[in-house]
């Protein structure tokens, strides 16, 4: 890494996504305090943006569907920005914030295509999108229901609806998700 006259670290002038570490539980908080400096400081023009990777996961619980957000990458937060002194300086002394991922001296950015793909992830995470886990032919238990605790084959998965039919004891049975579980 090249120095300059005052012996301060001399980075590339180039926008690129950067991954910050942040102290576990803290990511939000980092992004909110990185957002308000980026306004107060009038930071725009070298931090574009600030991103906590989230994926919206559909979870059953208590026998009801809820969507919920989930870190992808606990304890990390992503940063657009052109790293130079004074921004290297913003980030890394918010609070909460406990070094950029690369060397103490020098962040690495992440590439154009590491970066395209955690975005995509983010953007494309519907929970009616996700993979309910169940295909044609797996053996599953049904959790809940008139068949209780019954073995079944499964005929049939429709995401959309969430819904998967399964044969048991003979008899064509069409299920929610969430009174199935996956056998090993």
């Amino acid at each position: 890494m090249e120095q300059n006259n005052n012996s301060q670290p001399d980075y590339k002038s180039q926008r690129a996504w950067y991954v910050i570490h942040t102290y576990s539980g803290y990511e939000n908080k980092v992004k909110a305090n990185l957002d308000k400096k980026v306004v107060a400081q009038d930071l725009g023009d070298v931090i574009f943006d600030v991103v906590v990777p989230m994926r919206v996961e559909s979870e059953y619980k208590d026998g009801k569907r809820r969507t919920v957000q989930r870190k992808i990458f606990p304890g990390y937060v992503m940063v657009d920005m052109i790293v130079n002194n004074y921004s290297w300086f913003v980030v890394r002394n918010t609070q909460g914030v406990t070094g950029f991922v690369g060397s103490e001296k020098e962040p690495i950015p992440l590439t154009e295509e590491e970066a395209y793909k955690v975005l995509k992830t983010l953007s494309e995470s519907r929970p009616e999108d996700m993979p309910l886990g169940f295909s044609v032919n797996d053996q599953v238990r049904i959790i809940s229901g008139w068949f209780e605790n019954r073995i079944a084959t499964v005929k049939s998965v429709d995401t959309q609806k969430r819904r998967v039919k399964v044969l048991v004891e003979g008899a064509s049975v069409d299920l929610d998700v969430s009174q199935l579980e996956k056998m090993d």
